[in-house]
């Protein structure tokens, strides 16, 4: 007696195929879309340490830029979370908020978040040379 008749036998294996081949797609747009996040927090890095300096050395602040940053820092940190990379997502939702309202967040605060630019970029390196 047949248990399995060879029609189920064959969409079974055209099922597992499929599943596999999807599988592999998946795997690689996660590991693109981490890419691609990880780079974000690099950039976003480098261009918040350019607005530091210019704040520094003209002493005048620009709320567009400042506004931007906020903006950049929690999307990239949305897209970290949604890929599972939990702690820099928090760190870049952090800094969002940050450039948002500077006056938010104390000091002592911002040294235990661990929030540093080179820090972050540190961090996005790290996960990079993972993948």
């Amino acid at each position: 007696m047949d248990i399995l008749g060879s029609e189920l036998i064959w969409e079974i294996l055209k099922h597992t195929k499929s599943w596999l081949s999807n599988l592999g797609r998946a795997s690689k747009l996660r590991k693109e879309q981490s890419v691609k996040a990880l780079r974000g927090v690099i950039k976003a890095s480098r261009e918040t340490a350019v607005y530091i300096r210019q704040l520094k050395e003209t002493g005048k602040q620009n709320h567009e830029t400042e506004l931007h940053l906020a903006l950049s820092w929690t999307d990239l940190g949305f897209e970290l979370q949604d890929i599972g990379i939990t702690k820099l997502a928090k760190r870049c939702q952090i800094k969002g908020r940050e450039w948002a309202n500077p006056a938010q967040y104390d000091a002592d605060f911002l040294q235990k978040a661990d929030v540093s630019l080179d820090r972050m970029e540190k961090m996005a390196n790290e996960i990079l040379l993972k993948i």
